[in-house]
This record gives C-alpha cells, sequence and structure tokens, in this order.
C-alpha cells in the first residue's frame, strides 16, 4: 500500500465515514444500526467525539479508507474509565492491515488518555473481528444470546476487553484528547502504519 496515513478525524471527513459506514449498515449485522446515518449525523458524531475520545482515519492516496473512533460505555461517572471501540474498513481496502494499524493507534492514544479499559462489542459470528479483538490482547468477557434481530435472525454479541494500565486507588480523570497532542506518544501512535506495513 503506497501513501498511506493515520491522522484525526475532520468534519469534512462526514462524507467518506458515512460511505464506509452505509454498506456495514445495511448489508450485514456487524452494526445494529437498520438505517445509515445521513453526512450531518456522521459530522455531528466525529464532532461529538473528539474533545474526549479519539477518532481516528487512514487515508490512501488522498482517499479515506478506513477509521476507529471510541467512545463512552455509559453515561454514568463510575464508568469514566471505560471506553467502547469501533473500527470500520471499507471493502476495497480490508485484508491490508489497516483495521490493525487504526486499532493499535487507538489503543496507544487512550492509554495516554488514561482510560483503564477498552471493551469491543461484537456481533456474532464475526471471525475477522474476534481474531482482530483477540490477536490485540482483548479478552473474552460474555457472549450475550440472541441480543439483537436484523435481517430477519436473531444475532448474539460477544464483549471483549482489554486493559490499557494499571487501576490505581484514586484515579486521575482522564486527559482530555487535546492534552495528550502535545505528548510523543501522539506522533508514535499516529505514525504506526508506515506504507510497507500495511
Amino acid at each position: 500500500m503506497s501513501d498511506a496515513t493515520l491522522r484525526l478525524a475532520r468534519p469534512d471527513d462526514a462524507a467518506a465515514v458515512r460511505r464506509i459506514y452505509a454498506p456495514y449498515v445495511e448489508g450485514t449485522s456487524i452494526t445494529f444500526e437498520t438505517s445509515p446515518p445521513s453526512v450531518a449525523a456522521c459530522r455531528e458524531r466525529i464532532a461529538d467525539t473528539l474533545p474526549d475520545y479519539p477518532w481516528l482515519v487512514c487515508e490512501r492516496d488522498g482517499e479515506v479508507v478506513g477509521y476507529a473512533s471510541a467512545g463512552p460505555v455509559r453515561a454514568y461517572d463510575a464508568f469514566e474509565w471505560a471506553v467502547e471501540s469501533s473500527v470500520y474498513v471499507a471493502e476495497s481496502a480490508q485484508g491490508e492491515g489497516i483495521g490493525r494499524a487504526l486499532y493499535e493507534a487507538l489503543l496507544a492514544l487512550l492509554d495516554e488518555q488514561g482510560y483503564a479499559v477498552v471493551y469491543g462489542v461484537v456481533t456474532l459470528p464475526n471471525e475477522a473481528s474476534v481474531a482482530l479483538h483477540e490477536s490485540l490482547g482483548f479478552e473474552r468477557e460474555a457472549t450475550f444470546a440472541g441480543m439483537g434481530y436484523k435481517h430477519g435472525a436473531w444475532h448474539d454479541v460477544g464483549w471483549w476487553s482489554r486493559a490499557l494500565g494499571e487501576r490505581p486507588a484514586d484515579p486521575d480523570p482522564p486527559r482530555a484528547l487535546t492534552a495528550v497532542r502535545s505528548r510523543a506518544a501522539w506522533n508514535d501512535a499516529l505514525g504506526s502504519l508506515a506504507p510497507d506495513d500495511a
């Protein structure tokens, strides 16, 4: 793969994000959304995510071909150190290491921010996603049978978790994404996809 870079998403990436995500909504049960979000809704999701959590894109030859994001598991304050992750790659770019590179960068930034644990939620069966999560050190926590109904069938959902760091007795709140942009770890994380790696 040539000319591939990881970077923070921008509002004008919304159309590309929708283009990547819509086929998963329309043709699979990987996501339980049943109607693709509009470009405006994607723009709003990016804007709402970025103050506190990473939203990354992979750009290859000037085109966004994948993205990864994180967000809260639940709204209660006690869940402040836990996040849920999402990674999607365009069909034309699958099997090239883009999903792994995005996920590795996402995990590195979340760790630098001070989050304690990341959850990957996977509609089953999905061998590729399970393999990716487990290769990155995620451990299976639970399976919820028949949790969602889409495309005429009930689907199980598996939860995987990966601890990011210590769980101190009196943890500081996670740092905002803007607070870690000047750290060396920022460039280290976003430099994790070299052309020869994918």
